[in-house]
């Protein structure tokens, strides 16, 4: 894929929130038509509450291109993100809710949110450190997934302005909790830059060995929230081979290549092509849920994990990270159980996801990247989405 002109996000900036696009912005709550999908003004008020004795709020992210990120520090989520489209018009192109207590209220509760203590799943939720087994809340059929029964897109985060375009939110995940050993300072940093780049930097520290897989759980559709299926987008994934899975998406422990199978997306195809072939793999995940091994190609100092382009809109997402590998899911698990901002439904396969990880079950498969975090070790990783038409 080429692009023109570059459209980047980050998250940053504790600010109220406020939605706008080329069209004169109404009140809140109110739907400002753009020619892809529509575009919500959020209220403020409506992300402000205590939960678990803290205050929840909304921050806004602006830069220069009058891109915006929008942000609620209840599990450190993403809720919004307008990229201008090939005509320059205002496209949200991360589904999310109008409220912090749709967040609560949600069937599928990891929308926008930052994720941990582990991303992905472990078996059978179990896992040996240092001669010991802990084991933690199974919440996906036998396995635990992003962190158990009340992982990080649960709870409200310390959120810390940096400047305009920089927000942290911190949170002290304590020795125990959902089972896993340490007590862990995490802290994230999300930057929206003006070079249309929404740049996530993740740190941790423990006093206790534990394991760690951070990422950011935003549900994308280039097209806009509320356009229709993603099975026309282009991907294109820069890694020849996988970890295929077992019936519960288990990672078996061995790494495939993806040549001759519907996982190859090595050249730009649009994941609707073969996402109904008869395939084992693609029926265990209910099509594309799987890990892919990063070829580790260089870009912006870091690996070009993928890039995905909008088949109405024209945006182009590149994803970039310091991390092995990337997570696509295609939303197969989207079952129209939740009313989004724009008061369209989470319909099947209406958007996407492309997480930056460890692979998952590597607490458990010792040929995989390790996880392990030592206590006077600083865990440090970074990721990139970055827009352009």
């Amino acid at each position: 894929m080429k692009f023109k002109s570059l459209c980047v996000l980050a998250v940053a900036g504790i600010a109220f929130a406020s939605c706008q696009s080329e069209t004169k912005q109404k009140s809140s709550g109110d739907s400002i038509q753009s020619d892809s999908a529509a575009v919500v003004t959020l209220s403020p008020d409506s992300f402000r509450k205590q939960i678990d004795n803290k205050q929840t709020d909304l921050y806004t992210l602006k830069n220069k291109n009058n891109a915006e990120a929008i942000f609620t520090n209840y599990g450190g989520r993403l809720v919004s993100l307008l990229m201008p489209n090939k005509d320059g018009k205002m496209v949200d192109v991360v589904v999310g809710f109008k409220s912090v207590t749709d967040y609560e209220k949600s069937a599928e509760p990891y929308f926008g949110a930052t994720i941990g203590r582990y991303g992905n799943r472990i078996a059978k939720g179990k896992f040996t450190l240092d001669g010991k087994q802990y084991t933690l809340f199974t919440n996906n059929g036998q396995n635990t997934l992003h962190g158990g029964k009340k992982g990080y897109q649960d709870v409200v985060w310390d959120a810390k302005q940096i400047n305009p375009q920089t927000v942290q939110f911190s949170y002290l995940s304590k020795d125990g909790e959902e089972g896993f050993p340490g007590n862990l300072n995490v802290m994230v940093t999300y930057t929206l830059t003006d070079d249309n780049e929404l740049k996530m930097d993740y740190q941790a520290t423990t006093d206790k060995n534990t394991v760690l897989n951070l990422t950011n759980h935003a549900f994308f559709n280039l097209n806009g929230e509320g356009s229709g299926d993603i099975l026309n987008h282009e991907v294109q994934i820069f890694a020849d081979t996988y970890t295929p899975v077992d019936s519960t998406l288990i990672p078996t422990g061995k790494i495939e290549k993806v040549a001759g199978t519907p996982f190859d997306f090595t050249k730009a195809t649009t994941i609707g092509a073969r996402i109904g072939d008869k395939n084992e793999q693609l029926t265990f995940g209910k099509g594309y849920d799987h890990n892919y091994v990063l070829n580790q190609t260089k870009g912006m100092g870091m690996y070009h994990a993928a890039e995905v382009k909008g088949n109405q809109s024209g945006i182009l997402m590149d994803v970039y990270t310091q991390e092995p590998g990337l997570q696509f899911y295609s939303g197969n698990f989207m079952q129209s159980k939740n009313t989004f901002k724009t008061g369209s439904k989470d319909d099947f396969r209406t958007a996407f996801c492309m997480e930056t990880q460890h692979f998952p079950d590597s607490p458990n498969q010792p040929s995989f990247p390790s996880t392990v975090l030592k206590p006077g070790q600083t865990y440090k990783t970074s990721s990139i989405y970055k827009f352009s038409k």
